[in-house]
């Protein structure tokens, strides 16, 4: 991306309008571009009724909530310098910074294709990483096994 995009903090994040969740809140404050928040909102909106007509058996919010928890990192690497070399060190990640590259990927993943609307993209998205696949969730299976290979390093997290 070009440049950083803040999210609104917690404490003044407002809930949604229709499904009342902050979590659907800050989702439409990252997949919001150049302030136009309409826009994003009505991206969302159609993306949970499209959801609603390929699972009418589960709520939509229940969908991307499960969509969001399942992409979500436990471990990672992150880059430490020990004595003249750079190893790649696995740790924890903390909750806050879970949402975030969940957000992040799925994200990634539905601006990554083209030819189609973005709610169209971003409700098989969802859907794939709800049923646990899609490029989502491969971009997490892959920090996962980095982390997992380098677990040999892990003496060096401190």
């Amino acid at each position: 991306m070009a440049y950083k995009k803040w999210t609104a903090s917690e404490s003044i994040l407002k809930p949604d309008p229709r499904f009342n969740s902050k979590l659907v809140s800050k989702f439409i404050n990252c997949l919001m571009w150049d302030g136009k928040k309409t826009v994003a909102q009505k991206i969302f909106y159609d993306a949970m009724e499209k959801v609603k007509t390929k699972f009418p058996e589960q709520q939509p919010l229940e969908v991307f909530e499960g969509a969001i928890n399942n992409v979500k990192p436990f471990v990672e690497v992150r880059s430490k310098r020990v004595g003249g070399a750079n190893y790649q060190v696995p740790m924890q990640v903390n909750k806050r910074r879970q949402q975030s590259l969940a957000f992040r990927w799925v994200l990634e993943a539905c601006r990554g294709q083209s030819g189609r609307a973005m709610s169209v993209r971003l409700a098989e998205e969802l859907i794939a990483a709800f049923k646990k696949e899609g490029k989502a969730m491969s971009t997490r299976e892959n920090t996962h096994r980095m982390a997992d290979a380098n677990k040999a390093f892990a003496h060096f997290a401190w």
